[in-house]
């Protein structure tokens, strides 16, 4: 049994009993709120279900993602985890499982299958959850993973827009008040405030609204601009955590290979002070809720056995810096087809060899931002743009977010969106006239006892998955 639940004390979190917790795990992303890199498909998760819906028809099309979500994480998946001495799940979702555009403030009780279960998984392990509103009505960033078709976070100029988000996480927190192994709420991931007050002000009337019907439970709130600053906060919220992500470049194939110099070690540290910084000055607890680099696939990189092992090294610098800081973290990510999960697909899996030269073709156009390699064909076509855009309006480059260069926002508004949604309905046509055996397959190819484990990225988190003195 849980003793408790959690609460923020100072810049600790306490179980009822008053002793510290320190919570350590990864999100299953790509599961409750889709993300392409995870899974395959090009574009945005609402674009993939509609083209998957016209190709399969209702009744598949309804088979197939119960299947999916059903064998993304079982309660094999909740013992490794617990195995590996990790002791917390972040659970990314897109609203849309429980609230439609066309219907809003109408609850989808459907859309609660599937996280209950998990959570039920989760807490038989004494593993908690955080729920992480990934995807919210409008979009709170421009991003893919924020489902969000149109590259505007429309989410801070529509009241409407942060109405729902409020009444949403009013019926989740009333769901959900009771249980201990929830260790609380991360209200939106990663937002992104071009005016930088509109956060902080709508963290305060969530605060609000879900202290109402929940007054327990730990709010977990990201910094802007993805998690990464925290200008216009000015006041420290109760029993709220404050939460940075901290990806480092040198673990991506466009960033500096990491050689482990003491440079590169001490512009790791530097980066995360810097990000820690409010939380510092505020004397409030840490949360880490997204770091960890991409791999490489042995298969089509003959160097990739010593860049993974130069990433690994990379990640076990990362985890030094969060043990001496005894901060809580959540790695990215759980599961995937290859490209950053603890344990992923086989490549002999039968979703793997479907989509494998899909993959390819994203690869080569540059259509996920994640793990993005570099493509001669598209960049032939692509920089001259960006040059000429930066010669003939200088001020295009501070476009927030302002820690893109015109290049990210070309790319992600015209290959990761516009050339992106394109292929989508290709990319469903690979399913065509498959039958629910089929699909069954397919789904299950996600399923632990079918995966593959990265051991390389696991020994590690094991090795840090407790803090001495905790």
């Amino acid at each position: 049994m849980a003793s408790g639940i959690l609460k923020v004390n100072g810049s600790k979190v306490v179980d009822g009993n008053g002793n510290e917790v320190i919570l350590r795990g990864a999100a299953i992303g790509g599961w409750m709120n889709m993300e392409n890199f995870i899974t395959g498909y090009p574009a945005h998760e609402s674009q993939h279900r509609a083209s998957m819906l016209k190709v399969l028809g209702p009744e598949k099309y309804e088979f197939f993602f119960d299947k999916w979500l059903e064998y993304f994480f079982t309660e094999a998946d909740a013992r490794f985890f617990a195995g590996l001495g990790l002791n917390c799940i972040r659970i990314p979702f897109n609203f849309r499982h429980f609230e439609e555009d066309m219907n809003p403030r109408v609850l989808k009780e459907s859309g609660f299958k599937h996280l209950d279960r998990v959570i039920d998984l989760c807490a038989k392990q004494k593993i908690y959850t955080i729920l992480d509103m990934h995807t919210t009505p409008g979009g709170q960033n421009p991003g893919w993973h924020s489902d969000n078709r149109t590259n505007y976070a429309a989410f801070w100029d529509y009241k409407d827009h942060q109405d729902r988000t409020v009444w949403l996480w009013e019926q989740i927190a009333a769901r959900y008040k009771n249980n201990p192994w929830v260790a609380g709420y991360n209200p939106l991931n990663e937002p992104c405030d071009s005016e930088h007050v509109r956060l902080p002000a709508f963290y305060a009337r969530v605060e609000k609204v879900i202290r109402a019907v929940d007054p327990d439970h730990i709010l977990w709130l990201d910094g802007n601009t993805f998690a990464m600053e925290w200008k216009g906060f000015d006041e420290v919220l109760p029993n709220c955590v404050y939460a940075m992500h901290d990806y480092a470049t040198m673990g991506f194939p466009t960033g500096a290979r990491y050689k482990g110099t003491p440079e590169q070690k001490e512009h790791l540290e530097r980066q995360y002070l810097r990000k820690a910084e409010f939380m510092n000055k505020n004397g409030t607890a840490i949360w880490n809720g997204e770091f960890g680099p991409v791999y490489e696939n042995p298969a089509t990189n003959k160097d990739a056995q010593t860049i993974n092992q130069e990433r690994y090294n990379l990640l076990g610098e990362q985890l030094r810096i969060y043990d001496k800081y005894r901060i809580h973290w959540s790695i990215w990510l759980y599961k995937d087809v290859g490209l950053q999960g603890m344990i992923h697909t086989s490549p002999d899996s039968p979703w793997n060899k479907i989509i494998a030269p899909f993959l390819e073709k994203k690869k080569a156009l540059m259509l996920d931002a994640w793990g993005r390699d570099p493509s001669p064909e598209a960049e032939a076509v692509f920089q001259p743009l960006v040059e000429w855009i930066d010669k003939v309006s200088p001020s295009a480059k501070e476009t927030y977010p302002t820690s893109w260069n015109t290049e990210r926002h070309l790319l992600r508004a015209i290959h990761q969106t516009f050339l992106a949604a394109s292929f989508s309905d290709e990319f469903a046509g690979l399913f065509r006239g498959m039958d629910e055996e089929q699909l069954e397959a397919l789904a299950r190819s996600f399923h632990f006892d079918e995966c593959v484990q990265r051991e390389g990225l696991n020994e590690i988190l094991r090795n840090h998955a407790h803090v001495a003195g905790s």
